[in-house]
């Protein structure tokens, strides 16, 4: 068991490492680029309806994988008979989903053509649902490498399909929005089929059952946790919609160039959160104390983020004028979006450590709070930044209450955990910090070798404070992993 689950964390992690960051890199990014060339404000537009596909996606789990899971994994016999009523219950949550979204468009007064393209989005949404619901009874089976490949599989499809009408083909102008739409949509189905294929021979395949007794017992247990990823799904993505309605889809495309880029790196933080979560979950139940390895893991999350925001947000005009070619006050007010991001970036990362936590701990009721205002800090920021700053001024917005969410999140759990003062920690952080900040700024601005190297020499750099200051221990790091076998 051990072993297998090892191999499946590694292979997940390399497959998620490698694949996502170059789909959203290449592809996603490649996509963004031509779309402004053949019809600008299209991505803007594009991605502001997929942020409020996402603030409305918990409608379409409400926790039922995580049930589901629970349940296979414990009686492996349990698939063949709630395969068929689960599947109803994401059919009718789905549906649910779509009349919510279509009157969302409607209320923040989309076009008819925008709230096309929002039904199409929505509609994949509902088809990923389905392949996180598919791949849920796959980790319960212990069908690690099938999970580990389904998880990626939509990806590489989109790849090689979007890969070689990007690359291979020598015109772009057929390359819309609505053809990037459809080529999920197709990639989303294929994956299903997959899916299916693969679960065929435990399962039926699945049809219409109605069990209504069944249905309310998961929804009742799944409430908190579904207000939860509401609330925090609010304050991630309302940015972007409030950028596109205070200002422009333009607009929204600023934010989108830095975005691409935040997204790819925060796999990093999502992962380690999964992989801490049922750590953390089995310290708490067995009453031993959660303070050595949440130090261990703050620094560890913190030393990345860190060194990721401070080499991008020093070279962050020539990486958006390598990737897009974007220039002059274009490409100015868009890097500085960026840089926000990536600050934002690192309090993201450390809340995976303290809000995961938290979760496993069970403080739902501290963190739908803490959430809440979070989301009142945002809003009144954007509104009042919005106007006069654009993208920067959401940016910065994000940076601001994803800091704020931060530092209440370390006061519960010391509340919860007693957590004790780590003094040679700070210190380490502290000097860590300092030190990377004067060691990229003054090799920015002394040598005149080429931006690119100099970005490799300052992510190097950052390494070797990191282990001159024992901020990274190897030695820490493999029990970590130890103990995630465990």
């Amino acid at each position: 068991m051990k072993k297998k689950f090892f191999s499946n964390l590694v292979l997940v992690l390399l497959l998620n490492v490698v694949i996502k960051p170059l789909y959203i890199l290449g592809i996603d990014a490649e996509i963004l680029r031509i779309t402004e060339i053949n019809d600008p404000g299209s991505y803007g537009t594009y991605f502001s309806l997929l942020s409020l596909s996402f603030i409305f996606n918990i409608i379409l789990d409400l926790g039922i994988n995580n049930f589901n899971t629970r349940n296979i994994a414990q009686n492996n016999q349990l698939i063949k008979k709630h395969f068929s009523r689960i599947f109803t219950l994401k059919l009718i949550l789905s549906l649910l989903y779509l009349l919510i979204l279509i009157f969302a468009g409607f209320v923040f007064d989309f076009s008819l053509k925008e709230i096309k393209w929002l039904v199409i989005i929505g509609f994949n949404q509902v088809l990923v649902g389905i392949i996180l619901y598919l791949r849920s009874n796959l980790s319960a089976l212990l069908l690690f490498k099938r999970d580990g490949l389904l998880s990626v599989i939509d990806r590489l499809i989109l790849i090689l399909f979007c890969g070689y009408f990007i690359w291979v083909k020598t015109t772009h102008t057929f390359i819309t929005i609505d053809f990037f739409i459809l080529s999920q949509t197709f990639a989303y189905l294929l994956t299903i089929s997959i899916g299916l294929l693969s679960l065929v021979k435990f399962s039926k395949i699945p049809k219409i059952q109605w069990d209504k007794l069944f249905f309310a017992l998961i929804i009742k247990k799944s409430i908190p946790y579904a207000i939860l990823i509401f609330l925090m799904s609010v304050y991630y993505y309302s940015d972007v919609i409030m950028v596109e309605k205070i200002r422009s889809n333009i607009e929204v495309v600023s934010y989108a160039y830095g975005y691409r880029f935040f997204l790819a790196f925060n796999m990093l933080g999502f992962l380690f959160a999964g992989l801490l979560l049922p750590i953390f979950s089995k310290l708490i139940a067995e009453k031993r104390s959660v303070v050595p390895l949440s130090w261990l893991s703050f620094k560890l999350i913190y030393f990345f983020a860190f060194v990721i925001c401070i080499s991008i947000w020093t070279y962050k005009s020539e990486i958006l004028k390598w990737r897009y070619g974007i220039t002059n006050s274009v490409l100015e007010h868009s890097s500085d979006t960026f840089g926000w991001l990536m600050v934002s970036f690192i309090a993201i990362s450390c809340n995976y450590i303290f809000g995961t936590l938290l979760t496993a701990n069970g403080s739902l009721k501290s963190l739908n709070i803490l959430a809440v205002f979070g989301i009142i800090i945002n809003i009144f920021l954007n509104l009042f930044l919005i106007p006069e700053s654009g993208s920067v001024g959401a940016a910065f917005a994000s940076a601001f209450t994803q800091f704020f969410i931060l530092i209440f999140q370390f006061i519960l759990c010391f509340k919860y955990f007693k957590f004790n003062y780590h003094t040679f920690s700070i210190i380490q952080i502290l000097s860590f910090t300092l030190f990377s900040i004067l060691g990229a700024y003054n090799l920015n601005i002394l040598s005149s070798i080429n931006w690119n190297y100099k970005l490799l020499i300052t992510v190097l750099m950052g390494f070797i404070f990191g282990m001159i200051l024992k901020l990274i221990n190897l030695k820490e790091f493999y029990q970590l992993i130890k103990t995630s076998k465990s």
